[in-house]
């Protein structure tokens, strides 16, 4: 296994169990039996009518839960069996695509198995749209190439949906990466007012998952709503050199990244793309300060 790989068989500080390991004993080892468990453990925040459950603002706000460990924490509040025992809808932790996404990445991680959770665009859950999406990016031994999966994807939402690829190989043009989107978009080949989700669109949007993939390409993987960096910066105060350099950054993360160690040395010595202590985060209530020492 080369360094590149190797890389994502450890934990980051968001995907680490911490005291909370314990729960993972016992948990299957391969792709699909953890996306059954996931899927048995959290429910998407937009998708709750359609397993006949209401939330409370109280239940919403478990969305604010950036760490794993909180995640596995309050999982373990809401019903204390294993966690391959499946939770009735309600009792399941709320969260949304970058938790499913990030949940797995951690499991995987656990055994050791190279992960990665990505940020960027879905053409399938909205006809001529490329909605906001996170996915988790798993190296296969005997492909030798990185598979995307969609661990949200369970059998109401395949069915609700119509998808017909397997969400264990989500095929690479069904979800567009951050960078993969910055380019087509920058070079006219799509109109970035078709990416996004709800009534946020066009390209700050998809400067901001091109943002978030490349820290969760350095293990960093925080919420869709958190800012630092690029991602606050207005259109008019990008520079010329801040363009080129958000398009050179596309060209590397585009598709499966076989150049990880450019990556890495851009996001540890450009402050435009490095994570710092403290963030702000965007939230419904709110813009917050957030220092992520601990998550």
């Amino acid at each position: 296994m080369n360094n590149s790989i190797d890389f994502y068989t450890t934990h980051s500080l968001i995907t680490a169990p911490g005291s909370q390991a314990r729960l993972l004993d016992r948990l299957p080892d391969y792709v699909a039996a953890l996306c059954k468990v996931i899927q048995g453990l959290i429910i998407h925040i937009f998708w709750t009518e359609h397993y006949g459950v209401q939330l409370s603002e109280e239940r919403k706000a478990e969305v604010q839960l950036r760490s794993v460990a909180r995640q596995l924490e309050r999982i373990h509040e809401l019903d204390p069996r294993l966690l391959v025992e499946q939770r009735e809808p309600d009792r399941r932790l709320v969260g949304n695509c970058r938790d499913f996404s990030v949940m797995l990445t951690a499991l995987l991680r656990q055994h050791g198995v190279p992960a990665r959770a990505r940020c960027g665009f879905a053409r399938y859950f909205i006809p001529n749209h490329f909605e906001d999406h996170w996915v988790c990016e798993v190296w296969d031994v005997a492909q030798r190439r990185w598979i995307l999966v969609d661990a949200q994807l369970d059998a109401v939402q395949v069915n609700k949906l119509g998808i017909s690829f397997n969400p264990l190989d989500v095929p690479r043009d069904a979800f567009l990466t951050g960078g993969k989107a910055w380019q087509i978009c920058r070079l006219g080949q799509a109109d970035p007012d078709t990416f996004g989700i709800g009534d946020l669109h066009g390209l700050w949007f998809v400067r901001g998952d091109l943002v978030r993939d490349v820290a969760a390409l350095n293990k960093v993987e925080l919420l869709p709503w958190d800012g630092w960096g690029l991602i606050e910066r207005g259109d008019n105060e990008l520079s010329a050199d801040d363009l080129a350099a958000m398009d050179d950054m596309a060209e590397l993360t585009a598709g499966e990244v076989p150049e990880l160690e450019r990556v890495r040395r851009r996001y540890a010595n450009d402050s435009r793309w490095r994570v710092p202590g403290t963030i702000r985060s965007y939230t419904v209530e709110g813009v917050r300060t957030v220092a992520l020492e601990g998550a």
